[in-house]
């Protein structure tokens, strides 16, 4: 069946959904149809494609869709279409034999509401709803399965910025700088789900919820870029929890909207902006200073905030006063995008919507396993408040067919499989002595992120198995070294200890393994010992002539990482960004707090450092609690990095720190219900509970049944 992909389409609304209807009727057909979708530099500017179909069955059709009955010189506009596609496509050597391309470039006009048309002979297409589909079906796919897997990639401007910034010549064949070489070149691809994500434009508020390393910050930088090639004339903000990602989405945005367009961002129409910001120069300013200072309501800095509103309550006290100040708050944006949402409070995300131009476009993206502050982000019902007569001002709809405003990243491209269920297991607690700290919300959420049910079920008091796929963790990612290199544990007897193995480990990595200085990220998860607890290492870093920085501290706070330097870091800073080789110091502090929700919010840290990693981690720590949180990892260890547990009753879930809220007494999402039940199914056939070949005269039966 072919895949609709909801760009921005709203110049030609009609059309755009008529033409999705009339080829949604052809079920044999397959591929994607992308709407406002790409955009393409051209020496006049961006060029526009009002429709895409890339099919393995039809092969590639671009549509020229016409809204009403005018036709105008829509042969000139095909000529364009096709000249640009060409153009586009032809730089990638998997798509072309010498110098022609392997496959037909059609263009077909589409008037859905013109009656009568014109006669026209090929190259030249024209047609209405009468004839849509009989036109489109005379064309074939001549080339081969693997150039239209290139065709898909070159047409989602697969691009390589995740790899590293600059290019590797590793000396040695197995050293780590060489592996790190292999999976950078691995993951700079984006998959098909992820480029959906970039594409799929709602008139409204869009949620993206993912795993750590599933590309959100990538996603919010390219929906950026193809937006603002879309509407040039559109204000965008992109805000966030932490500093360091400014640069990085500076960068992002800026390459990606080159590679789509051929031309730098117009900066003037985007901020990339603090989320609190204060007084000065245009870098100094926020979304919560710019919303007082243009409407006129008093300014807090943090200092007056914590007096007033007490300590943990100073950023959502203030955007609460100043959201009620306001009766009418003037529009600062078109568009507003949120990374990190599971560390900014509800009242702030409150004010970036009312700060919005209608129809109040929002896209908010989070994990909230990675929530460092004990924030849970609220169902959007509740999130984005009511309007007077009770209605809640944000709904999401539930897969009704247009483009999605609840997305889920469910595949991980930067933790390998036993990276994210060591993570997962801590992070939760699966295997803690005690029992878990905190769980979803919803059961479906497990599959949604990526797990299959392996064995029993998802279900109050039932034993059951979760593990990871190659599906949803590409094996590149663990084979490219030993296991136990991957990811190990240390006990030390004391700091003294500790700073000495890892000044030979970091020793090791440069002079040895080829690891360059910027590819190692050494975490200590205690925001408010981080000075301290750091200070001999880097001390006795540069007395061996390596070079090292403090994030935010030694060097700017809108930069994470230097090139030619070690950066040490507290965790806050560590959010959103990765790195080859990940140390983290001092791990016993996430073992527990005075209470489960100060024990969830502790190993949300370590879950938060482990998962800045691509490729290795070494969890370094002392005394007792460090004893427990290695006897947890040896547990999923001899458990083959399987998740196996007792799954929480309702009652038991209220002792626990429940994250992803959604309303009580809502539907749960239909799709989600029918993967679930997908997976239990294929399970009980992989153990022998269902007969495969009745399952499929079941089914057949049923299908008889319905027809009639």
């Amino acid at each position: 069946m072919i895949e609709v992909v909801w760009g921005s389409a709203q110049e030609k609304p009609i059309s755009s959904k008529l033409l999705a209807e009339e080829l949604l009727v052809d079920e044999a057909a397959e591929g994607y149809l992308y709407l406002g979708y790409p955009v393409i530099g051209s020496p006049s500017g961006p060029l526009k494609l009002d429709a895409l179909l890339v099919s393995p069955t039809y092969g590639l059709v671009a549509f020229d869709l016409v809204e009403g009955t005018e036709l105008s010189n829509f042969k000139s506009r095909q000529d364009d279409i096709a000249s640009m596609l060409e153009v586009r496509l032809k730089p990638h050597a998997g798509l072309k034999t010498g110098r022609a391309l392997q496959f037909d470039i059609n263009v077909i006009t589409y008037a859905p509401a013109k009656q009568l048309l014109p006669n026209t002979e090929p190259p030249y297409f024209l047609v209405n709803r009468a004839h849509l589909l009989s036109q489109v079906k005379c064309f074939t796919w001549a080339a081969s399965e693997v150039v239209y897997k290139n065709l898909v990639a070159a047409i989602q401007v697969v691009t390589s910025i995740r790899a590293g910034k600059q290019r590797r010549e590793p000396k040695k064949a197995d050293s780590r700088g060489a592996k790190l070489k292999r999976v950078e070149e691995s993951i700079a691809n984006l998959d098909q789900h992820q480029s959906q994500a970039v594409i799929e434009t709602v008139e409204g508020v869009q949620r993206i919820r993912g795993l750590a390393g599933s590309g959100k910050t990538i996603v919010l930088a390219l929906k950026v870029a193809y937006l603002h090639a879309q509407n040039p004339t559109w204000n965008i903000a992109v805000t966030f929890n932490t500093r360091s990602l400014k640069e990085q989405f500076r960068r992002l945005i800026n390459n990606f909207t080159i590679e789509q367009t051929g031309a730098e961002p117009d900066w003037d129409r985007i901020d990339i902006i603090n989320a609190w910001g204060g007084p000065g120069d245009k870098e100094r300013d926020g979304i919560y200073h710019k919303f007082c200072r243009t409407n006129g309501v008093p300014f807090y800095d943090y200092a007056l905030a914590k007096r007033k509103f007490g300590e943990g309550k100073e950023f959502s006290g203030i955007c609460a006063e100043a959201l009620n100040a306001t009766t009418q708050p003037v529009s600062l944006y078109d568009l507003m995008l949120i990374d990190e949402a599971q560390d900014l409070p509800a009242e702030f995300l409150r004010l970036c919507y009312q700060s919005l131009s209608p129809p109040g476009r929002l896209v908010y993206a989070y994990d909230e396993l990675q929530s460092l502050t004990g924030s849970s982000v609220l169902p959007p019902e509740e999130l984005f408040g009511s309007a007077p007569d009770g209605r809640p001002l944000v709904l999401l709809n539930k897969d009704d067919g247009g483009p999605r405003q609840d997305i889920i990243l469910e595949k991980c491209y930067r933790n390998s499989r036993p990276l994210l269920a060591t993570a997962h297991a801590l992070g939760f607690g699966i295997y803690r002595q005690r029992g878990l700290v905190q769980i979803f919300d919803q059961d479906t959420l497990w599959t949604d992120v990526g797990y299959i049910v392996e064995e029993g079920e998802l279900a109050a008091g039932q034993q059951v198995t979760l593990a990871r796929t190659p599906d949803t963790s590409p094996e590149f990612l663990e084979n490219h070294s030993e296991l136990q290199d991957i990811i190990q544990f240390h006990k030390f007897q004391g700091a003294s200890e500790q700073t000495a193995w890892l000044l030979k480990a970091i020793q090791n990595d440069i002079r040895e393994e080829e690891l360059r200085p910027e590819d190692i990220v050494v975490i200590n998860p205690n925001p408010l010992t981080t000075t301290r607890e750091v200070g001999p290492i880097r001390q006795q870093l540069l007395a061996q002539g390596i070079n090292n920085e403090l994030a935010g501290v030694s060097n700017s706070a809108d930069i994470f990482t230097q090139v030619g330097s070690v950066t040490f870091t507290g965790i806050f800073r560590a959010k959103g960004n990765e790195a080859g080789m990940i140390y983290i110091m001092n791990a016993q502090d996430c073992a527990s707090g005075w209470d489960k929700t100060a024990t969830a919010l502790a190993r949300n840290r370590l879950f938060t450092a482990i998962t800045r990693s691509k490729a290795w981690v070494r969890i370094l720590g002392i005394g007792p609690n460090m004893d427990l949180l290695m006897q947890e990892w040896n547990s999923l260890q001899s458990n083959d990095y399987k998740l196996r547990f007792r799954y929480p009753t309702e009652e038991e879930k209220k002792q626990l720190r429940v994250i992803n809220k959604e309303l009580q007494g809502k539907d749960r999402s239909h799709r989600q219900n029918l993967k679930l039940q997908r997976e239990q199914l294929l399970r009980a056939v992989e153990r022998g509970d269902i007969d495969p070949d009745q399952l499929i005269l079941e089914l057949e039966c049923l299908k008889k049944t319905t027809k009639r």
